[in-house]
């Protein structure tokens, strides 16, 4: 059974930094390309960040380039979001997901096979 489970969101005030982690089960994680996507209320999901089965490729949005870094640890399983100097518009639940047959990077929702519970990040101005 696939688990993709995401935790590190919480409560931080403009400007603030978090670290999202997504912890994969049952799953060759080194083989599939991951994301990171985000839900605010009212709003469709949208992309954050993608990054590839090496780690050598990664996309951001707009939203977040020069603020995020998406990585990742092969050998533990898991993914992480780096977020800094936080905005109260990137307040919404993160998802984490996987692409268990990439052929490339890629940064539609539709794309991803799994996905994990989410967690929520509220950012206070």
């Amino acid at each position: 059974q696939v688990q993709l489970v995401e935790s590190g969101g919480g409560l931080v005030q403009a400007g603030g930094s978090l670290r999202l982690s997504c912890a994969a089960s049952g799953l060759t994680f080194s083989y599939c390309n991951m994301g990171w996507f985000r839900q605010a209320p009212g709003k469709e999901r949208e992309f954050v960040a993608a990054i590839s089965r090496s780690g050598s490729t990664t996309y951001y949005a707009d939203s977040g380039k020069g603020r995020f870094t998406i990585s990742r640890d092969n050998a533990k399983n898991t993914l992480y979001l780096q977020m800094n100097n936080l905005k109260p518009e990137d307040t919404a639940v993160y998802y984490c997901a996987a692409d268990r047959a990439p052929l490339n990077v890629r940064t539609t929702a539709r794309a991803y096979d799994y996905w994990g519970q989410g967690t929520q990040v509220t950012v206070s101005s």
